[in-house]
Order: C-alpha cells, then structure tokens, then sequence
C-alpha cells in the first residue's frame, strides 16, 4: 500500500533507527575508546607514579583493597572450622569484595560521566592501578649495589619485592629472584591492569586488581589459607591466564631472539603456577639465564624445575639487561594500545 501516510510511517520509523543506531555507534565508540583511556592512565603513572605526599594522606586504593580483605580474613577464615565451610566462606567473600568495588567503580564512572573533568579523575584513579614505574625502581634497587658486590644491600632489596628468605640467597640467586619478580610482575602488575582496563574500564582494572590482591593475600598455600583463598587464587589464575601469554609475546618480540619463543613454549608449563611461568621463561630465554629452581621457603627447599636449564646464572648485568628489556615490551605493548585506539577510533 502506498500514499502520503505510509510515507510518513517509513520516514518516522527511519527517523528512529536512524537514532538508535547513531546511539549504539556512540556507545560503540565510547567502549572502544577504552585503550586510548588506559594509555592515558598510564602515561600518568610512568610519568609521577603515586606521590609519597599522597600516600601519607590517603595512602593507596591497594591498601583500601588490603584492609578490607583483611578485615573479612580476620573475621571468617577460622582455621578449626572444616575445609568446606572454609573454602565456601572465601569464595563468598571473595565475590562480595569483588563485585562491591566494581561496582563503586562503576558508580564513579556514572557520577563523573556528566563533568568536563570527570575524565581527570578517571585517569588518575585508574593509573594508580599500573606499577610499571614502581616495579622498575624495585629491581633497579636489587641491580646497584648487587653490581658493587653489596650482598647485604641486594638482599635487603630483593626482600621487598619477593618473599623467599633473603638470607639463604648468594649473588646469583638474588639475581634470579628479581629477574623473576620483573618478569612475573610485568604481567600482574602492568599488562594485566592494562588489559582489563582496555578491555572493561575503569570497573574492569578495579574487578581485576581486587581479585589479584585477594590472591596476594589469602591465595597462599598453607594450612592458613589453602581452603579460604582458594577460591580467590582460581579465580587469579583465571583472569591472567590472557595477560601472561601477552606479556611472554611482548618480553620475545622485543628481545628479537627466537630462544625467548622456544624457551617459552618449552619450559612454560613445568612452572609451578600456570601463568607465571610464561613470562618468567620467556625472560630466561631472551637473555639466555636460567631462572626459577630449587629455593627455600621457610626454612624449606622447595625443589622447582629450572626454566632455561642450560642458560648460565644471571648476575648484576643480568638484571640490567632485563631492564632495558622490560622497558623495550612496554613500549612495544603503549604502541599496541596505540594503534587499538587510533583503529577504533577512526
């Protein structure tokens, strides 16, 4: 049927697809945007990190993030109740942590969403969840005056950035030690936070870094935490299971050696987490060292598969080399964000 009414019908509902479509594209690329918004954040962090000041006055959202872990820790994880009532408990609080952050995170977002500078806050909260600054001034730490022969130095070092007993370490297990931290933290700490961000958001970088804070809390092995952060250590597995093996790519491409890919795929899985060992083998092989081994933990060896076995010990120029390493894959890893951004953007 044709005539100036059913013109008008097809012009009207014309008229309102093509505004629900022109709404989805806005959405669209608001959600896309999000790498460009992570690359901000941590263009931030790389430049001022988070002020001494400001963590005297307010400390860090990861410490907010602590004390109410903590909190639930101290009040439900009770070692003389059953595993199960245990491991059901964590979960349970592993969830009601995780989804009342996300979504004070999300608020934030909603709430600032309507203000010009709203974004400024968004950028600044968000880069205080990167630690690519933070982490290289801790292994640069370990390399100064390991390079100077100062064991006492290196090993008061090294103690804040792994939780082996520093004492039973000589110079090339010091080495190790941080090689291993730069590798495994480039992971949690940086691309990880970046790839959930890109991927979710701000409500996406706070879900992941409440979960990988709950793993570093509760997530242990021992009689303590098996059963209550079980739950929470799954769940950590889970959510760098992607950003490990992007932090390995990032580690090998930018090391320009083919060992860091062979290694890799090699001695990944002996690892004794199944995130962990990808970039950390990736390491070894880019600067052919080898890492991991046989360590001790309170007071007990703790007999771990070497990762790159025929590598030579690493020593202060090990280090070194890692770190200029570490800063070549991130900025193989900003120029990927990049061109994400300038993709979807366009």
């Amino acid at each position: 049927m044709s005539g100036p009414g059913s013109t008008d019908y097809v012009s009207r509902w014309q008229a309102r697809y093509d505004t629900r479509r022109g709404r989805s594209a806005s959405r669209s690329r608001r959600l896309l945007s999000l790498p460009l918004f992570m690359l901000a954040a941590w263009g931030v962090e790389v430049a001022f990190g988070w002020p001494a000041w400001l963590y005297a006055r307010i400390r860090h959202p990861v410490v907010w993030m602590g004390a109410l872990i903590d909190l639930c820790d101290r009040s439900l994880n009770r070692t003389d109740w059953a595993h199960g009532a245990r491991y059901a408990l964590g979960a349970v609080s592993t969830l009601i942590i995780i989804v009342a952050l996300t979504g004070l995170a999300w608020g934030l977002t909603r709430l600032l969403a309507g203000i010009w500078w709203g974004i400024i806050i968004e950028i600044t909260f968000a880069a205080s969840l990167i630690a690519s600054r933070s982490l290289y001034g801790h292994v640069a730490n370990v390399a100064r005056p390991l390079s100077h022969d100062d064991l006492s130095g290196a090993r008061r070092a090294v103690s804040m950035i792994v939780g082996r007993d520093p004492n039973q370490l000589d110079a090339p297990a010091i080495a190790r030690a941080s090689l291993e931290s730069l590798a495994e933290n480039m992971s949690d700490g940086v691309i990880a936070p970046l790839f959930w961000g890109a991927c979710l958001g701000l409500p996406g970088l706070v879900a992941y870094k409440a979960v990988n804070t709950l793993d570093s809390m509760v997530g242990h092995r021992s009689d303590t935490y098996e059963a209550f952060g079980g739950f929470a250590a799954r769940l950590d597995d889970i959510a760098n299971l992607v950003p490990a093996r992007l932090t390995a790519m990032l580690i090998a491409v930018a090391s320009l050696r083919l060992q860091s890919f062979s290694v890799a795929l090699r001695d990944a899985r002996a690892h004794r987490s199944p995130n962990a060992g990808w970039p950390e083998s990736a390491m070894a092989g880019a600067l052919n060292v080898r890492l991991s081994g046989p360590r001790i933990y309170s007071g007990q060896v703790h007999p771990e598969p070497w990762l790159n076995a025929d590598g030579k010990d690493p020593d202060a120029d090990s280090i070194w080399a890692g770190l200029v390493l570490y800063r070549r894959a991130l900025i193989l890893g900003a120029l990927i964000l990049v061109a994400i951004g300038w993709a979807v953007m366009s």
